[in-house]
């Protein structure tokens, strides 16, 4: 048995020096025992590297190589409290030498374990950035032989990394000098240099300063009871950091006196009119009975439509477009921002590529019926935009109606569902697309009901090889719910 000794806990160059030297001579896992810093030693313990070489098997030396994706996953997970993770790390690095693709092999227990630990100095790593809070201790020097102000602070990571997160304080807090201590290590940046050290205890650090009772204000301030959440909050801001948080005393009565602050808040608030549609609604309001809906007064019922709230802020009904003989029916999710202005389905970024991907699939559009699930557009403002927002359950169920209505004129052979929201209003269930798609719905009235992806989905992929992948697949989607008319 060989053992390996470290004496550092966070050491990965030389972890990876020792580790490069094994496994370059062909030494298996199950061949090297592995110390660190904590680890007893055996009373017989083995040989150490110093004083035997590794077997060889008679192999010759191989040439070691690993990719950039471990080689960081390694670095963070050597931060890690897990005391078999040198032992781990090694075994995923010979692994790597008979397989380049073990890490992409997410079922492999030794893929598991790596991803599940460097995930959690990650997160680890996030927290320490984000609830570190800095208190003024006194006057620092500048390189220049100025002074400046120094701050220091208390954190207690689960995990060994300090060395990971200074960089980014770094980054943030150059202008002032500053130390963070931890129970393991301590950071420093003084005078343009970062240094570090070992650990330090809380009563080291000013339990407060003058500058939180300003921090506690603003924080008072920007509280918005209306989105709070308090189980997200507790999940992403443990309890455990809250005794290092100045500003944590005022959030129990901040929670408490949530619910108030939310009525008062909807009770006082104003919602500026769209002017376009306080016009079309005052039209709509003097609109004789056009009697039972047809295709050609379907707007103008659909207008006057006060099924759910959606009404009260969209510019206008925006119903189906497309000939009573069509025998293909695409079914999207719901305006958006130009077809709420336009009064027409499928007029924005989404419908354009919708068209190409029609035209590409060999589907004409002028013989399709083109409508949408929910006949309102439901968004956010955000200063001078309008933001697309999803409708809920309740809005596509009430919505359902209309669509119904349209199928009972149209009377497709083959319906395509276009999004989640046309698949809910069209199954009358909630499911996965992944799980829907690429298969045969029946229907009561006959139609054969096919569910793919929405435009505006591929419009949203930020990779450009995957969005060829999945326009691919979207076009294939039209070109089979068109070959189903043939059947």
């Amino acid at each position: 048995m060989i053992e390996a000794v470290l004496t550092s806990h966070t050491d990965f160059e030389k972890w990876r020096e020792i580790a490069r030297g094994l496994c370059a001579t062909w030494v298996e896992p199950e061949e090297v025992t592995w110390i660190g810093p904590d680890t007893p030693r055996a009373l017989f313990a083995g040989s150490t590297l110093a004083r035997r070489e590794p077997r060889r098997d008679s192999h010759e030396d191989r040439a070691v190589t690993a990719s950039t994706a471990f080689v960081e996953m390694a670095r963070r997970v050597m931060c890690h409290r897990d005391p078999e993770r040198f032992a781990r790390l090694y075994v995923v690095l010979c692994r790597l030498q008979d397989d380049r693709n073990l890490l992409g092999r997410t079922v492999e227990d030794d893929v598991i374990w790596l991803r599940d630990r460097d995930k959690a100095i990650r997160r680890d790593e996030h927290k320490m950035h984000a609830f570190v809070r800095f208190r003024k201790v006194g006057e620092g020097t500048c390189p220049d032989g100025g002074e400046r102000e120094a701050y220091a602070a208390w954190f207690e990571p689960e995990h060994r990394i300090v060395e990971l997160a200074a960089p980014f304080f770094v980054r943030r807090f150059t202008g002032m000098d500053w130390a963070i201590l931890t129970p393991d290590r301590s950071a420093k940046w003084e005078a343009g240099k970062l240094t570090f050290g070992p650990g330090g205890s809380r009563d080291q650090v000013p339990a407060q300063d003058a500058v939180e009772d300003q921090w506690r204000t603003y924080f008072a301030s920007i509280f918005n009871p209306a989105r709070l959440k308090v189980a997200a909050m507790k999940r992403e801001m443990p309890m455990k950091y809250w005794r290092n948080l100045p500003e944590a005393p005022l959030i129990p009565s901040m929670i408490a006196g949530s619910q108030a602050r939310a009525d008062t808040m909807r009770d006082n608030s104003v919602t500026p009119p769209n002017t376009l549609a306080g016009l079309l609604k005052d039209r709509n309001s003097a609109l004789p009975d056009f009697g039972s809906p047809t295709l050609s007064t379907l707007k103008a019922h659909a207008d006057a439509c006060r099924r759910c709230p959606l009404y009260k802020d969209a510019t206008q009904s925006v119903v189906g477009e497309g000939p009573a003989s069509a025998r293909l029916m695409l079914v999207g999710e719901q305006p958006g921002d130009q077809e709420d202005i336009a009064g027409w389905p499928f007029v924005g970024p989404a419908g354009k590529l919708l068209d190409g991907a029609l035209e590409e699939a060999g589907v004409d559009r002028a013989k399709t019926y083109v409508t949408n699930a929910v006949k309102h557009f439901k968004f956010e403002p955000r200063g001078k935009r309008r933001i697309h927002s999803r409708p809920n359950a309740g809005e596509i169920d009430a919505c359902r109606w209309w669509l119904d209505l349209e199928r009972s004129m149209i009377m497709p052979d083959v319906i395509l569902g276009l999004g989640a929201s046309a698949a809910r209003s069209l199954l009358g269930r909630t499911a996965s697309l992944a799980s829907l798609r690429g298969q045969d719905h029946p229907s009561d009235d006959g139609a054969v009901i096919r569910i793919t992806v929405h435009p505006s989905y591929l419009l949203r992929l930020p990779d450009e090889e995957a969005r060829a992948r999945e326009y691919a697949r979207f076009v294939e989607d039209l070109r089979s719910a068109a070959a189903r008319l043939a059947g």
